[in-house]
This record gives structure tokens, C-alpha cells and sequence, in this order.
């Protein structure tokens, strides 16, 4: 993926407070920070943070962490905080690759995947935020009755999710391949910049529900 770069990005990141920047420090203590035992949700590629920051706006009894990689991306989601800060939202400017570092088993309570890059050369396949490798990931920091959700609008890579769902265990809890005309799966949803520019145009958009193995059934 390339990105363009934002001068001062990088350093904005840095010396913002809603950023934190000793993930690794907190792993198995993220309630300390928030100051409750509420749940836990993460983002990971969470964008620009519009979701999220509508999640967290909606429901200030739950604890949400957007991870987002790269800083020029992060720096919109930052200057939205500034205007309206939400005290039950934090960001992490890391890979998600290296989630389990960040988080212990059981921490998190959800996760969502939100419009993730498809990586469509075969190669790249273990990148994807659905490959079983994450899936594996994911299984490792989720609570007892965790899941994870997923929207695309790519058809591919919803395949291929499904594979990988499949692959490594996981049951699927909800499917639909065009969200916007499934009642039960579209009641309460938010939608993303993505999610929204790709509807306008008649796009269909793919959404499943999945736990881990040992996870409700």
C-alpha cells in the first residue's frame, strides 16, 4: 500500500495524548488506563477513525483501542480527538502483527476488521488480516466469549475469509454478502468512509461474525 506522505505526521503522533506509546508496558493492565472493567473492543486499520469515534461516542461504557499503522493515516483520527475527545478511546500507531504483545489472553472482548487492504497478489496472502496466521492472533488476546467482525466490499477476500474461518476452526456466528439488505446483521450498524463511498455506488457489502474455537456457540 502506498500512502502519501503527511509532513509532521510522525511527529504529531508522537506527542499526542491520545496515542500511547508503551503498548507492550500495558499488556494485561489496558483497564488501568481507561479506569473501569469495561469491556474491551479494537480496531485494527481503523483509518481516519470514523467508526470508531462513533462506537465510543455511543456506547461510553465500553473501552475502545484503534490500531492504525501508518502515522499520516492516524493524524486525521488525532485532530478529530482534539476537536471531540472521547475518554473511553485510545490509539495505537502499530502493526498489528504484534498484537499479542500488546495484549494478554482474554483482554480483548471484540475486534473489528473494517475495509482491511485485500493484498491481492497471492504471496501477500499471510498479510491479510484474515489469514489464519491473524486468526491465530486473534484467538490468542480474545476473552472466553470474544469475536471478531469483519466488513469488506471486496468479493475475493470475503472468500478467502471464509476459507480461512473455516481453516482454523472458527465458527461463523453471522454471514451475509450484501449487508445493507440484511436486517438482522445491518441493525445497529455504523458505517466507515469506505463503507459508505462503496455503498453510494451500489457496491454490495460483505459482513461475517466469527469466534474462535472454544468460543460461544
Amino acid at each position: 500500500m502506498r500512502l502519501k506522505h503527511i509532513k509532521g505526521a510522525e511527529e504529531a503522533v508522537a506527542s499526542s495524548p491520545f496515542v500511547i506509546h508503551d503498548a507492550k508496558e500495558r499488556r494485561g493492565a489496558w483497564r488501568e488506563l481507561f479506569g473501569n472493567e469495561g469491556a474491551v473492543h479494537i480496531e485494527i486499520g481503523m483509518g481516519k477513525g470514523r467508526f470508531l469515534m462513533e462506537l465510543a461516542a455511543q456506547n461510553p461504557h465500553i473501552n475502545y483501542i484503534g490500531i492504525e499503522r501508518y502515522s499520516s493515516v492516524l493524524l486525521r483520527a488525532i485532530q478529530k480527538m482534539e476537536e471531540e475527545p472521547l475518554p473511553n478511546l485510545y490509539f495505537l500507531c502499530e502493526d498489528a502483527s504484534e498484537l499479542e504483545q500488546f495484549f494478554a489472553p482474554g483482554e480483548v472482548d471484540l475486534i473489528y476488521l473494517n475495509f482491511s487492504d485485500p493484498w491481492p497478489k497471492a504471496r501477500h496472502a499471510r498479510r491479510r488480516l484474515t489469514s489464519t496466521e491473524y486468526l491465530k492472533r486473534y484467538a490468542a488476546v480474545l476473552a472466553s466469549d470474544g469475536r471478531v467482525e469483519f466488513k469488506t466490499d471486496n468479493e475475493t477476500l470475503f472468500d478467502f475469509s471464509l476459507e480461512s474461518v473455516e481453516e482454523a476452526g472458527w465458527t461463523l456466528l453471522g454471514c451475509t454478502r450484501n449487508l445493507h439488505q440484511d436486517s438482522r446483521m445491518n441493525e445497529g450498524n455504523i458505517m466507515t468512509e469506505y463503507e459508505e463511498r462503496f455503498s453510494s455506488k451500489g457496491n454490495p457489502i460483505y459482513k461475517l461474525i466469527a469466534v474462535p474455537p472454544c468460543g460461544p456457540s
